[in-house]
């Protein structure tokens, strides 16, 4: 029988923001691989976890590297695979592994934890029923100037993670390109330092352009494009608008969305739907 291969998610910063279920996998399975065993160790120190770190998957040696795992894997081993922090494969190694265990019929099973993707979303305070994940940007100016200027007229909140070395840079670009348009950046997520900075993009490139001193992880959010996010706002309205006039409904009910459909008042002491 072949073995399982987990994708367990690990704190992103923050040591205890770990799931219950995670630790057990990572005390049960026989090998845990993942980006860089030192900063992997120290997780399962502070939790007094000793399963041998199998060969890193660090860039530029994972594809030679995954066909060792593979092998573990084939022989009934049941592997862990972790990323520095957060969840594997969000801009991280580990894409290559699960695409050959996919092929080769070895169970993926994934351990949901973490990640700075979502925990940036949820107290961005920007639109987050659609969004766009872009990963990192490109790291030339031109390549990464190109990629925002797309962005012009998506219509759903844009997030992309990005270097303390670039983050001027990037913000500058995002002023110039989207100034008024909404824009949250989240640094240190979980961390004693986590800060979140709000305002339109030229706001927030003031406020990182007079700071001294950059340092940390960053998350950069983009609300939608005004415009495009009100076109798409008017062609829902119009399908709602044109749906409800198809059976013949007034305009007013068409309007409403409920069809025309009276609803009584609930009897006294009767439970409200929800």
């Amino acid at each position: 029988m072949v073995g399982t291969l987990y994708v367990c998610s690990t704190p992103i910063g923050n040591l205890d923001d770990i799931t219950l279920r995670a630790l057990r996998v990572l005390r049960e399975v026989d090998f845990i691989v993942g980006e860089d065993a030192r900063r992997t160790r120290k997780l399962l120190a502070h939790h007094d976890i000793h399963t041998p770190f199998a060969p890193s998957l660090y860039q530029g040696a994972e594809g030679g590297r995954t066909k060792r795992v593979l092998s573990l894997l084939r022989q009934g081993r049941s592997v862990a695979l972790v990323s520095d922090a957060g969840t594997p494969l969000l801009s991280d190694p580990g894409y290559p592994l699960v695409r050959a265990c996919v092929a080769e019929g070895i169970p993926v099973v994934p351990i949901p934890g973490p990640s700075a993707l979502l925990a940036a979303l949820v107290a961005s305070g920007l639109p987050m029923d659609r969004f766009l994940f872009l990963g990192h940007l490109p790291r030339q100016a031109g390549p990464r100037r190109k990629a925002l200027a797309a962005l012009r007229m998506v219509p759903h909140t844009v997030v992309f993670y990005e270097s303390p070395h670039r983050i001027r840079a990037t913000l500058a670009l995002l002023a110039e390109l989207h100034g008024p348009r909404p824009t949250v950046v989240a640094r240190e997520l979980t961390k004693i330092h986590e800060e979140f900075v709000r305002g339109t993009a030229a706001e927030v490139h003031r406020e990182f352009a007079h700071r001294e001193q950059i340092r940390g992880e960053f998350v950069v959010l983009l609300g939608p494009a005004p415009s495009a996010a009100a076109a798409r706002l008017a062609e829902e309205a119009d399908t709602v608008y044109d749906g409800g006039l198809g059976p013949g409904l007034p305009p007013q009910e068409a309007l409403s969305g409920d069809g025309g459909e009276e609803h009584p008042p609930p009897t006294p002491g009767e439970p409200l739907g929800v």
